[in-house]
């Protein structure tokens, strides 16, 4: 245990960890802010926050690292620490934004509608993605950000599939790309759908449930619930959220079909799946949330908290990407989420209009 906590303490104990956990808290919190305004409202505080890691990992090559091949290590093992142990906080705490009274009441209609879209929009978007030669990790984590949550899905996702050590860059841009994927395409189907959905002759409740029924993130179903009504508003949002959390099972289930078919990590004596336990305490944040009433009363803070963890893990995430993995790799995953999202829309209008 002391061997443990010495060797872990080395490695969060540095000058470059210090560095790298403040920029991208400024990167959280600068993302938190601009999600008030118009426009960075659709991208969302994560998204603002890789797109601003993104954009720091040229001066901090420049000005902090330089030619010291001792600090351009550090750099990289803080920002991939923080982006691999936050984002766990994070789900978890993202755990308390689940009002289950809300969903097994108002939304006990929403649930099973929410697990048959996200089964088949992960099982479509991934056989559409390899179809067009999208590598297995890519194709799954773009499938459940589009399929569950958008960046969130894909964090989530990510944290419940194991690569060998020598793979760990490889799979954080496939990460990056992933989330770049589902916010583009959320982006564009969420002002696709502000200017459809008056055409379709749908009610502000069957708006409300096809926008949180296809939109990828929150932050999207929001605003397109927002645009019609206080009532679409509200149904965008219990749709979503069913959505959400389709994320535990999904997240296990591809855990363990993951290890089975993809895995390359050896493991010692009986082959263990690599359990999401996180996932575990999410749903333990929505219980506590939702029935413990002192945290039911400072649940939108801890949410709050929540976001500017991820965001956090956002920003690091960005600090590593390869754009040169991007360019070459990230076309194919765009198109297979657009085609995906195509379908999911027009499921999600017929879903709304048949049930609602």
């Amino acid at each position: 245990m002391r061997e443990f906590c010495t060797k872990w303490w080395k490695r969060i104990a540095t000058t470059d960890m210090l560095f790298i956990a403040v920029l991208t808290l400024i990167a959280s919190f600068i993302g938190t802010f601009l999600k008030q305004f118009d426009g960075f409202s659709l991208l969302g505080p994560l998204i603002i926050a890789l797109l601003i890691g993104m954009v720091i990992q040229f001066p901090i090559r420049s000005l902090y690292v330089g030619s010291n091949d001792s600090r351009k290590a550090g750099v990289k093992d803080a920002a991939g620490l923080i982006s691999n142990k936050l984002l766990r906080l994070g789900i978890i705490l993202l755990g308390f934004k689940l009002n289950l009274q809300v969903l097994f009441t108002q939304g006990i209609k929403c649930l099973p509608i929410a697990a048959v879209i996200v089964t088949l929009v992960i099982v479509v978007t991934y056989l559409i993605a390899r179809a067009l030669k999208v590598s297995p990790m890519l194709a799954i984590l773009t499938a459940g950000g589009t399929g569950i949550c958008g960046a969130a899905a894909v964090m989530g996702l990510s944290g419940s599939i194991t690569v060998p050590e020598e793979d760990e860059e490889e799979k954080a841009d496939n990460e990056v790309m992933a989330v770049a994927t589902v916010a583009i395409m959320g982006t564009i189907f969420a002002l696709i759908e502000i200017a459809l959905f008056p055409a379709l002759g749908l009610t502000p409740a069957q708006q409300g449930v096809a926008a949180g029924a296809s939109l990828h993130e929150i932050a999207h179903a929001v605003a397109v619930g927002g645009a019609f009504g206080e009532e679409a508003l509200n149904m965008a949002t219990i749709m979503k959220l069913s959505r959400v959390l389709m994320l535990v099972f999904a997240a296990i289930i591809i855990a363990i079909w993951w290890d089975r078919t993809h895995s390359t990590v050896k493991h010692e004596g009986k082959r263990k799946v690599a359990f999401p336990w996180f996932m575990l305490g999410f749903i333990a944040a929505s219980v506590l949330g939702t029935y413990v009433p002192f945290l039911t009363a400072i649940s939108a803070q801890l949410v709050d908290v929540a976001y500017i963890v991820l965001g956090m893990a956002m920003a690091a995430l960005g600090i590593n990407v390869n754009f040169k993995a991007i360019a070459s790799k990230g076309a194919k995953a765009v198109l297979a989420s657009f085609i995906a999202s195509v379908l999911l829309v027009a499921f999600a209008v017929l879903v709304a209009k048949l049930f609602f």
